[in-house]
């Protein structure tokens, strides 16, 4: 039986852990022996590793992921709210026995401490094929997570935007060659879930030569799945009589790549636009931020706060008419695929992987970029759609076609052992 063992920072916390639970659990349902280990461990899931064997390894990895967030605010600006990793920290792992035994090493999002490129390097030692899956752009750049508009990456990192003290030799310059040196220890195979992840790769510099591969996340059918929409608002306590749209996670004002703001705006245009009909929408908010501070939204608005458990989560989206999604980058945010599994559509910039599964006005509306007029027109269209059940049938086809366990599994199981036969021949 072929054994794979994930690694990933965390279990399950954010995109990029739940991608990695989601795509062990599609594994297992395939005859595969998956196993996931993570720096952290936040769950009590016994099915889940850890490399902290006693609570003081614990407390010390604790206080590694604070200590970098603590030293991160001497070198970068105080304004910058851009996700920034540093090399500081970091620990070995091909002495873990699941590691040792496994015939694929599948790294995942290794950030906070954990893998470092020194560490990264290392597993070269194991002589085992490497898949890693790229959930965002840290992998490539001199540190930061979210790129927009930089192609320093392209180069070799330098003159970091985001830096209080940026020259051609500062510290993302710095963290570019260890990575560069890492990268040139360890033979691995890309996984990019989204098309624009494939091609911001292949722009890479540190990525030169290296094989890539677009295999998307996947997610639980069985549990985000449509409903009937009147059944489901009853359900969730919403009112049957109104259009429902539905936001995820709402940062502040300042959070650029949520793109809060264009949201509000495009609120605000959408009220206007529909006059006296305006008191027929409403707006529902999940996420892991309270009400102080919330912006003022122009409808009636209300705030579900973080929802942990996912057929909670699907409810909501069965329940909601459509789903806005501002972000102006993202590499595939499981948000809209959720969404869109439940059987509800999509309005959203045309950014980052979102175009590989919102096709416009098939299942969603893909907005110009950074115009809260053209997403009000998104708003607008959904709103007014005369085929409503038609849309969401095709939401959910969408997911089923595309991103569903069995073809996702299926997809890392031919990677596996592709990677398994070449090595077999290069002995």
């Amino acid at each position: 039986m072929l054994k794979v063992v994930h690694l990933n920072t965390y279990d399950g916390n954010g995109g990029a852990g739940r991608a990695c639970m989601r795509l062990n659990r599609a594994l297992l349902s395939q005859n595969v022996d998956s196993k996931v280990i993570v720096h952290y461990k936040f769950g009590k899931n016994t099915q889940v590793g850890t490399f902290n064997s006693n609570p003081i390894q614990k407390a010390y990895t604790a206080a590694t992921i604070i200590l970098e967030r603590i030293l991160a605010k001497r070198y970068l600006k105080p304004l910058s709210r851009t996700p920034f990793s540093f090399t500081w920290f970091g620990r070995s792992v091909i002495h873990h026995p699941e590691v040792k035994n496994a015939d694929i090493i599948h790294l995942h999002w290794i950030n906070h401490g954990f893998l470092d490129p020194k560490h990264i390097a290392e597993i070269a030692r194991l002589n085992k094929p490497v898949v890693w899956t790229f959930h965002d752009s840290n992998t490539f750049t001199g540190g930061c997570h979210v790129r927009y508009a930089c192609d320093h990456y392209m180069r070799a990192c330098g003159n970091c935007p985001l830096l209080i003290n940026a020259g051609d030799n500062d510290i993302s310059h710095k963290i570019w060659l260890q990575k560069r040196t890492a990268y040139d220890m360890l033979d691995f195979a890309i996984a990019a879930p989204s098309t624009w992840m494939q091609a911001s790769v292949k722009n890479s510099s540190l990525m030169q030569g290296k094989a890539v591969n677009h295999i998307p996340n996947t997610l639980e059918t069985d549990i985000f799945k449509p409903a009937d929409k009147k059944q489901a608002k009853q359900k969730a306590g919403l009112p049957t009589d109104k259009f429902i749209f539905l936001s995820g996670f709402m940062p502040s004002r300042k959070d650029l790549h949520k793109g809060t703001q264009y949201l509000l705006d495009s609120l605000e245009l959408l009220k206007q636009r529909l006059g006296a009909n305006a008191d027929k929408v409403e707006l529902v908010i999940f996420g892991n931020r309270g009400t102080e501070g919330m912006p003022d939204f122009p409808f009636k608005t209300s705030f579900l706060g973080t929802i942990n458990n996912d057929e909670q989560l699907a409810q909501y989206y069965a329940a909601a008419d459509a789903f806005l999604i501002p972000s102006l980058e993202d590499n595939l945010p499981y948000t809209v695929m959720e969404s869109l599994a439940c059987g509800t559509p999509v309005i959203a910039f045309t950014t980052g992987g979102i175009p590989d599964m919102v096709l416009h006005e098939y299942n969603g509306y893909l907005a110009a970029y950074k115009s809260a007029e053209s997403f009000t027109d998104g708003m607008e269209w959904i709103i007014k759609h005369p085929e409503q059940e038609l849309i969401q049938q095709q939401a959910r086809q969408t997911i089923m076609d595309v991103f569903s366990e069995e073809v996702i599994a299926q997809k890392h199981i031919e990677l596996y052992e592709n990677l398994l036969q070449k090595k077999k021949s290069n002995v």
